[in-house]
């Protein structure tokens, strides 16, 4: 294995892969799905977050119905602000306007709070095994750099996550091997290059592209994983793409750290 600091084959692999995903007939059931929910408003954001930090996707309750999921009973609303919408009458002649006469609280629920059929996804978690211990050689890395591993149940359907304040590294402990290979790949990423952000999906896309070729790299294809979750993030094939493009020397140069990282450790073992 050679660190070097440009994979261009890799970028391209990526790009090509969010091109076919999101012509997709999964891609497709996926956006269909997003349709059905609210975009939230800044307001609406931070009430859902002040009462369930943890939610990450609401809906009504008979919202929740039409995707065939039912609110487990004895649940907690959350409550945000819906419009009230009315009509007014035209000043000399026309249509009557739709105006806005105030707003309402009402109820959501998350979807921890539900119970039903899986909804439709575009990532795949890994499956299989760590045959050459990448997670313990990346368990080095991360030491390396000043951060420690952790293993945690998340109560949601988080794989890992990041603390540059207390260079904290947490990554779910019943995923296969080779999915907390990758997530901890991601997670690495997040340390070198996001102590401090501003565009969170941009951020998700330049950690899991540099994951994508640190793990390519050193054998394992994460593709299954990685397309989907790209193009969710930046809920758009083109966008996603776009911004792999502006960020590809940030994403090349974490990728060769890690990958340089990897090496030293193999040659100090040898």
């Amino acid at each position: 294995m050679t660190a070097k600091n440009d994979h261009p084959e890799l970028l391209i692999q990526l790009e090509e892969g969010m091109a076919r995903l999101t012509s997709s007939d999964e891609w497709l059931d996926y956006l269909v799905f997003q349709s059905r929910f609210h975009h939230y408003s800044f307001g609406n954001v931070l009430l859902i977050a002040s009462q369930n930090r943890e939610a990450t996707h609401v809906a009504g309750f008979q919202a929740w119905r039409r995707l065939n999921r039912v609110v487990r009973k004895g649940q907690k609303a959350i409550w945000i602000l819906a419009p009230m919408v009315g009509k007014k009458a035209p000043t000399g002649g026309g249509e009557e306007e739709t105006v806005i006469r105030g707003f309402k609280y009402v109820p959501v629920f998350d979807i921890a709070q539900t119970e039903g059929p899986d909804l439709p996804t575009v990532c795949t978690k890994l499956s299989g095994e760590d045959p050459q211990d990448l997670y313990g050689r990346f368990l080095v890395v991360a030491a390396s750099i000043g951060f420690r591993v952790e293993d945690h149940q998340f109560r949601d359907t988080t794989n890992g996550d990041c603390s540059a304040s207390e260079h904290r590294i947490r990554v779910e402990v019943r995923n296969s091997p080779a999915q907390r290979v990758k997530t901890l790949a991601h997670e690495l990423a997040h340390a070198l290059l996001h102590h401090h952000f501003e565009d969170r999906a941009l951020a998700e896309l330049e950690a899991e592209s540099t994951a994508y070729i640190v793990c390519r790299q050193v054998g394992l294809d994460t593709s299954a994983y990685s397309f989907g979750y790209l193009a969710v993030w930046a809920r758009d094939g083109a966008e996603a793409i776009a911004g792999i493009k502006r960020s590809c020397d940030r994403i090349q140069k974490a990728a060769a750290t890690i990958l340089q990282h990897l090496q030293d450790e193999q040659e100090q073992a040898a």
